[in-house]
């Protein structure tokens, strides 16, 4: 009789997630929680946190060095080959382009907006992690090649910068 396969391995094999933006508290005109847009894609990477850490040498003392936290450094989350979708799920949902239009444009105040990523259990659609960012910002928008024959979807890579990374609900 062979030994049940650890939860852990089950957990990471394969997944799924999703994305959500809603209105920064500190963003001013609209109230906080509301729903801004929510999609799917197939990658995110910018989940990270990289503490500087500086170094001190101390007179008299060569066997070590003392070292202190500095400012943490945040990358911009990055999402790739994704969706946003209308509340009816059945069109591409424009604001992403919007919101990053209406910067370019100069439109002030430039709204703020908090991201929740969430990543479900594929068999139960249970949350197994949710990473929330804060503060966020369009950095870029990229669309794809348009190609009848390959059938890409409507938001190639989205780049958002933030002013805060945490882990949990």
């Amino acid at each position: 009789m062979t030994s049940p396969e650890p939860l852990h391995t089950r957990i990471l094999q394969t997944f799924r997630f999703e994305v959500t933006f809603t209105r920064s508290p500190s963003s001013g005109a609209a109230p906080a929680q509301e729903r801004f847009a929510e999609g799917s894609f197939q990658e995110c990477s910018g989940l990270e946190l990289e503490a500087d850490i500086r170094e001190y040498l101390e007179g008299g003392r060569n066997d070590g060095i003392i070292r202190r936290v500095g400012r943490v450094k945040l990358q911009p989350i990055t999402l790739k080959r994704g969706l946003f979708t209308t509340a009816a799920g059945r069109t591409a949902n424009t604001e992403m382009w919007d919101w990053l239009q209406g910067m370019v444009a100069g439109v002030l105040p430039v709204p703020r907006y908090d991201g929740f990523i969430t990543v479900k259990d594929p068999a139960t659609e249970e949350p197994r992690a949710t990473w929330r960012f804060e503060r966020g910002l369009p950095q870029k928008v990229s669309g794809p090649t348009l190609n009848a024959k390959t059938g890409e979807i409507a938001i190639e890579e989205l780049h958002i910068v933030h002013e805060g990374l945490r882990m949990g609900p």
